[in-house]
């Protein structure tokens, strides 16, 4: 690695530990909102969640993301799909340490933070908030733009990613903010949702809307109890993802309740067994 930046020798590492993808954000862009935020943003991040508030010595922020696989998101909700999120949510942790231990051992303190900044369900009832974002951080990092549904999405594999972040002391080139808004707007999300959490949009530059926390959260709740949660249903009907071309899910009408396909019966079986 000798010669090479810090930039580089994080970007080799991610690849060493197969993190297909990982963004760059100085702090300074906490501070001073994009051009490329979405105009429904009528507040900016609290500056209690900015990354300097967490961690005073951060210069730049890395974040890191795993795809959740197309197919196992199609049986959500389902125990298939609860246990590939707990394996991806651990994988992320495991790496980001990882990435901070080995920025720390070569001279740049650097600490990582959990991909989910809070103790359960029950305490989002009361404060639904975690104490950092890591879909803005995304978005901040260039990874990729806002949904309908309110989560990031990638050109790799839509919504279908889960993120977590690495605070560093090393001050790294950012990566370009996205310009490009990968939503679709089909609405999808917004229609297929079990309990109505996200609101439906009377203007084209009214996205993303906040969505009804509490809502989400109680049907988590009562999926948490089945052993089936989180629900997964908006990521899995979004259309946009390469992974939709590599798993050869380009039809979106496999996931009508009125449309029968060689894929029904088996989502049926997986949702059948395994939990109450």
């Amino acid at each position: 690695m000798k010669g090479k930046s810090i930039k580089e020798k994080v970007i080799d590492k991610c690849k060493e530990l197969d993190i297909p993808l990982v963004g760059f954000a100085p702090i300074e862009r906490w501070s001073n909102p994009p051009k490329e935020l979405p105009n429904s943003f009528k507040e900016w991040i609290p500056k209690e969640f900015w990354p300097k508030s967490i961690y005073p010595d951060v210069e730049t922020v890395i974040v890191i993301g795993l795809p959740i696989q197309l197919p196992i998101v199609e049986t959500a909700p389902s125990i298939y799909y609860h246990e590939l999120y707990k394996t991806v949510n651990i994988l992320l942790d495991i790496k980001a340490y990882e990435i901070s231990n080995f920025l720390t051992k070569i001279g740049y303190p650097s600490i990582y933070l959990p991909r989910d900044g809070y103790g359960d369900i029950e305490v989002l009832f009361k404060k639904p908030m975690a104490f950092f974002s890591h879909k803005h951080a995304a978005f901040l990092a260039g990874m990729g733009s806002f949904g309908e549904n309110n989560v990031i999405l990638t050109e790799e594999y839509g919504p279908r990613v889960r993120f977590t972040s690495i605070f560093t002391t090393a001050k790294i080139e950012g990566d370009k903010i996205k310009g490009t808004d990968l939503c679709k707007h089909c609405q999808r999300c917004v229609s297929q949702c079990p309990v109505n959490a996200i609101p439906e949009r009377k203007e084209s530059k009214e996205f993303p809307l906040p969505m009804d926390k509490l809502d989400c959260a109680t049907r988590s709740k009562k999926l948490r109890e089945k052993f089936i949660s989180p629900c997964g249903i908006c990521i899995k009907v979004c259309p946009v993802g390469n992974d939709r071309k590599k798993f050869n899910r380009k039809d979106m009408s496999i996931y009508s309740d009125k449309t029968e396909t060689k894929y029904t019966k088996a989502w049926e079986h997986v949702k059948k067994y395994g939990s109450n």
